[in-house]
């Protein structure tokens, strides 16, 4: 299994396709350990992991304690709103603090697009960006490849259609990234006010009729309205977009016959896609939560080969 590159995992458009695949195999093999406690292996004993999110999360941030916690790691979390930042320390400050105190890694989720990339210029720990501004999103994207990958076996010519607030989207735009980089087929639809940020130079199609835009895809995922970003006036009201640009039976139903249902969550049930359709069998959403936790547990497993085999050639 290849090790990474680079000490960080910043953006999926840092990774070689090689590396992709060895983050999904190595996943595949995680995931037993998850649903077998006799398989669990405290690989990463004495290892320590802290997680600053300066947004809100629910999925991202227990997923990262959990795929620590199963690998015997050490696990804190840095309550922002408690911090020394609310006493005016910098972002940079409180990382190399942080790092001082031997932090091992560093799931970082800020809402300005860079800063775990300048983080991760300032210490010797592994940043993992667990989502900055607009920009990326590798984890969740990593996670998304891994179910695509498991359920329909192959990337080649898979045809992947993502409906849903684009601009605002760094899932979105790493899932593009990656999926083009294995060889699939993007195609991205939603209200013009929602896609206009160009993603055709990344290779994707862009389309802002629904029903053509689902058809025929093999995998059709749903974006969440992200309300709190909108600027006043470029979104209609959601039931406004529900009956437009939703996701429901009739739509899907344009999709292949074996096609799959992904959502990054949280999802607005009754506004990206039918309630019905979340509960179906057609649905993979729970199954990438499952999937982002054996995702993260071979991301840390693998930045942590690839420091000690560094560690080990400096010796030399």
């Amino acid at each position: 299994m290849q090790l990474l590159r680079n000490k960080d995992l910043l953006g999926i458009k840092d990774l070689e396709v090689s590396e992709i695949m060895s983050i999904i195999n190595l996943a595949r093999l995680m995931k037993q350990r998850i649903n077998n406690k006799s398989l669990r292996q405290q690989n990463l004993k004495n290892e320590t992991l802290i997680t600053l999110f300066y947004e809100n999360s629910t999925r991202t941030k227990v997923s990262f304690n959990m795929a620590a916690w199963y690998q015997g790691m050490n696990v804190t979390d840095l309550e922002v709103a408690t911090s020394s930042m609310q006493k005016g320390e910098s972002l940079i400050d409180t990382a190399i603090t942080l790092d001082r105190m031997g932090i091992d890694y560093m799931a970082i989720r800020h809402e300005k697009t860079g800063a775990p990339h300048l983080i991760a210029k300032h210490v010797a720990a592994s940043i993992i960006n667990a989502g900055d501004g607009a920009n990326e999103h590798p984890t969740q994207s990593l996670l998304d490849l891994y179910t695509m990958y498991e359920k329909k076996g192959s990337f080649e010519d898979l045809n992947v259609t993502i409906i849903g607030d684009i601009n605002h989207s760094r899932v979105a735009r790493s899932n593009v990234i990656g999926l083009k980089k294995l060889g699939a087929n993007v195609t991205l639809a939603g209200a013009g006010t929602l896609l206009t940020t160009g993603m055709e130079a990344l290779g994707a199609r862009v389309c802002f009729d629904v029903a053509e835009a689902v058809s025929g895809a093999d995998v059709v995922m749903g974006l969440r309205i992200q309300m709190e970003r909108q600027n006043s006036g470029s979104f209609p009201d959601l039931r406004e977009y529900s009956q437009i640009y939703g996701i429901n039976e009739e739509i899907f139903s344009k999709a292949a016959k074996d096609a799959i249902l992904m959502h990054p969550a949280p999802v607005n049930r009754g506004v990206e896609l039918t309630p019905e359709l979340c509960d179906s069998n057609i649905s993979a959403i729970d199954e990438q939560v499952t999937n982002g936790v054996a995702v993260r547990m071979a991301i840390l497993t693998l930045l942590h080969d690839r420091n000690k085999s560094v560690l080990k050639s400096s010796r030399r």
